[in-house]
């Protein structure tokens, strides 16, 4: 199935949580000069205009990017100050929020001369509007299964080697198809920096990936997890977004906790961030 097109959700509260997390690992993987490999497995457009008709239908972003762009002068933590400031390099006018980057732009804002990116994405219309974007020599996009993708290219030549994963699980196979590429992964390059994404539905199905991955002994995990509502308040729809981050650089753990503290009020009054370890605390 590939009806998904996140262009109806894009800068939604999921999104900001999703890219706050990427950006604040990129920033400490960015310390040190050993060159990274990224490959982000579903990646989407690359680039969200908000007046497009398919961000307009839902409007989304208007419960979570937007009131964070809005308080962007306000904010007493680095991290935000330095994430906003980001976003406002894909404003053709600075002032206005009228697009939105996905993790595409993410990554590719963070490649160096001696890392390299790969993006997958298997939805025809998502990647030919992917291949549309400008984006680095080092950069390939690639139509394709990106778990499938992953496993094939591994191990890789560079140093270190980030990942993104976030399915839109629209089957709930995935959720089993993810743990065992993240498993696979980490059996071919152990110190590898995973971030894997996951919906927070009334199905719950989210626990048997967490569950899978907390008992495999794979080494350090973060979860952190951002409710736009009280569980048990929706039959139906994404109440939160969660983040596993697998061997987080030290640090981020604390870094994201405040950030994430800092603006759920702006995202709604029962808008709350919650993180735990894994492992390997």
């Amino acid at each position: 199935m590939l009806s998904y097109q996140h262009a109806y959700h894009a800068g939604n509260f999921a999104d900001v949580h999703k890219h706050l997390t990427l950006f604040a690992v990129l920033r400490y993987l960015l310390r040190k000069e050993s060159a990274i490999t990224y490959v982000d497995t579903h990646a989407g457009r690359g680039l969200y205009p908000l007046s497009a008709t398919e961000s307009q239908r839902l409007q989304e972003h208007r419960r979570g990017v937007e009131p964070v762009w809005q308080h962007r002068d306000g904010f007493g933590q680095a991290l935000l100050f330095e994430w906003c400031q980001a976003l406002g390099d894909t404003q053709p006018d600075k002032t206005l929020l009228s697009h939105y980057p996905g993790s595409p732009w993410w990554l590719g804002r963070a490649l160096r001369e001696q890392d390299a990116l790969r993006l997958y994405e298997l939805h025809p219309g998502e990647h030919r509007h992917l291949s549309e974007q400008p984006l680095a020599n080092n950069a390939a996009r690639i139509f394709g299964d990106g778990l499938e993708g992953l496993k094939k290219q591994l191990p890789v030549t560079s140093p270190r080697l980030c990942v993104l994963i976030d399915p839109s699980f629209e089957r709930k196979e995935e959720y089993q198809d993810v743990a065992d590429t993240v498993r696979f992964t980490l059996a071919k390059a152990r110190h590898a920096v995973l971030l894997v994404w996951y919906p927070l539905l009334p199905a719950a199905h989210h626990t048997a990936l967490v569950n899978n991955l907390a008992a495999s002994g794979i080494g350090k995990i973060w979860r952190s997890e951002l409710f736009a509502r009280t569980p048990g308040s929706t039959t139906h729809g994404m109440y939160g977004s969660g983040m596993l981050v697998i061997n987080p650089p030290w640090g981020i753990d604390e870094t994201l906790s405040t950030a994430f503290d800092e603006i759920a009020p702006l995202l709604g009054e029962r808008c709350y961030h919650r993180a735990s370890w894994l492992a390997g605390e």
